[in-house]
């Protein structure tokens, strides 16, 4: 590939002056360089934009304007990546370590399809709330996320080349739809499990605000993929799982 980067690391944000010094602190502390940096702002109105500018990152790319929401803005994200991968990190979240990007560098320099980790959840100061309770599984394939969302987004760095843009149809899981479509282009054996916590995930997102209207609209997305009868079946264990963890 002809690429200028090997990574192109993208954030979607609005209004996030209060969260986004994490993420930027983050990127600044990578041992890892080859990358650049591309922020979608929503056209905020408090001091976004000019905290990414003030950034000590050398390769950024600022957009600001109007979207069509979060999306639109991820959409917006892929089509101004020069990256041969590309990595989602949202306003708030954060690399877990300072040599997490090379990690995905070496898989990727390895000519990976997908390179994935694991996430723990933290608090807007930071704070660790605790481990997703799903698991990145060992081996990655088109069938592992009829389990559901196995890989959080942000720790699922995949070759631009196989990324489709996100279906605006879908307002809450899109991520979700996009991962599958990604693992669906994959070539058996083609993703690496970095079997490390890689990202800080900020517990504050427009999914978590709109849990069951994601829920909902996962489920169609997964009785598309892999069939409505097994869906529903699959989410009957879920519901199981979910009341034996007082979560239902």
């Amino acid at each position: 590939m002809d690429s200028e980067f090997l990574i192109s690391v993208i954030t979607v944000a609005y209004n996030a002056e209060g969260v986004i010094g994490r993420t930027l602190e983050s990127l600044e502390s990578q041992t890892y360089k080859d990358f650049e940096y591309i922020l979608i702002d929503g056209k905020s109105t408090d001091k976004t934009v000019a905290k990414v500018e003030e950034a000590g990152i050398k390769n950024k790319v600022i957009v600001s304007e109007p979207d069509k929401g979060l999306y639109d803005a991820m959409n917006k994200g892929l089509r101004k990546a020069r990256g041969k991968y590309v990595l989602f990190l949202n306003a708030g979240d954060s690399f877990h370590s300072a040599d997490t990007l090379s990690l995905y560098a070496k898989g990727a320099e390895n000519g990976a399809d997908i390179i994935y980790g694991d996430t723990i959840i933290v608090d807007k100061n930071g704070e660790k709330l605790g481990e997703r309770h799903l698991r990145a599984p060992e081996f990655l394939t088109h069938n592992s996320f009829a389990s559901g969302m196995l890989i959080c987004h942000q720790a699922f760095m995949v070759r631009k080349e196989l990324a489709p843009e996100y279906d605006l149809k879908y307002r809450f899981s899109a991520d979700y739809d996009w991962c599958v479509k990604c693992i669906k282009t994959t070539e058996v054996g083609g993703c690496i499990n970095l079997k490390r916590v890689t990202i800080d995930y900020l517990s504050d997102g427009l999914t978590d605000k709109n849990k069951y209207k994601s829920l909902k609209e996962r489920f169609r997305i997964m009785s598309r993929h892999y069939g409505y009868l097994p869906t529903l079946w699959r989410h009957l264990g879920f519901a199981f799982r979910a009341l034996k963890r007082g979560k239902v």
